[in-house]
C-alpha cells in the first residue's frame, strides 16, 4: 500500500502560490505588536534577529514611498504582571514601527490580530486581500495571525528577516532557543499559511 500524501488534508483556500511574493501591486503591509516592552530581556529572555528593526524600518520606507496601506496592530496585555499592559512604557511603539497619519491601529487582547477588531472588515471593505506581515513575536502573535489570515481567504505572505521572538521551555524542560523557535515556525508556516521571504526578496 502506498502512503498517503501527507498534505491530503489541507484546505485548498490555505494552500499558498510559492511565487506569490512576486505579484506586482498594493498589498496592506500588517505590522504586530512591535513595542517597547520586547526590550525587557528580563522579562522575555534572549532573542534572536537583532536586524529585524532594520528590516521593519526598510520595509515601512519603501510602503510609505509606494503609497501603499499599511495597518499597525498593538497588544493591550490583561495580564497584571506584563509589560505590554496599558499606560506602561512597554506598551508603546517601537521608534522602527511608529504609525503615521492615515495609517490605523487596531488594539487586540489575545494572540490574533483578527479576534475583537475590526481588522478584517476594514481590510475586506477596502479589497485589501493581499497581506503582508512583520512583528513580534514569531512564534506567537505573528504566527496566530498569519494563520487566520489565510484561514479567512486571504493571501499572505511573511517576512521572516523582519520579526522575532525569545528562548522557549517546554513542558519537559527542554530549552529552545529564539532562533530554533522562529526557524521552526517559519518552517510550518511556509506553503501551507502563507509564503515566507526575505526583505531583499519582497524590496530588492
Amino acid at each position: 500500500m502506498g502512503e498517503a500524501d501527507p498534505k491530503a488534508h489541507r484546505n485548498p483556500q490555505t494552500r499558498v502560490d510559492p511565487k506569490a511574493h512576486h505579484v506586482k501591486g498594493p498589498r496592506c503591509l500588517i505590522i504586530i505588536d512591535w513595542q517597547q516592552a520586547f526590550r525587557d530581556a528580563a522579562y522575555w529572555g534572549p532573542r534572536n534577529n537583532r536586524q529585524a528593526e532594520e528590516n521593519c524600518a526598510a520595509l515601512l520606507a519603501h510602503w510609505r514611498a509606494q503609497g501603499w496601506p499599511i495597518r499597525h496592530v498593538k497588544h493591550n496585555s490583561t495580564e497584571a504582571a506584563s509589560p505590554l499592559r496599558p499606560g506602561l512604557p512597554g506598551n508603546e511603539f517601537e521608534d522602527c514601527a511608529a504609525p503615521q497619519d492615515g495609517e490605523p491601529v487596531y488594539t487586540k487582547q489575545v494572540n490574533s490580530a483578527f479576534i475583537g477588531t475590526e481588522l478584517e472588515a476594514d481590510l475586506r471593505a477596502a479589497k485589501q486581500m493581499d497581506l503582508v506581515f512583520i512583528g513580534a513575536t514569531t512564534d506567537h502573535c505573528v504566527s496566530t495571525s498569519v494563520r487566520m489570515a489565510a484561514n479567512l481567504g486571504f493571501t499572505a505572505t511573511l517576512v521572516g528577516d523582519a520579526c522575532f521572538t525569545h528562548d522557549r521551555a517546554g513542558p519537559n524542560g527542554i530549552k529552545l532557543s529564539a532562533q530554533a523557535m522562529h526557524d521552526a515556525h517559519l518552517t510550518s508556516l511556509h506553503g501551507e499559511f502563507a509564503t515566507v521571504v526575505d526583505t531583499t526578496e519582497l524590496i530588492g
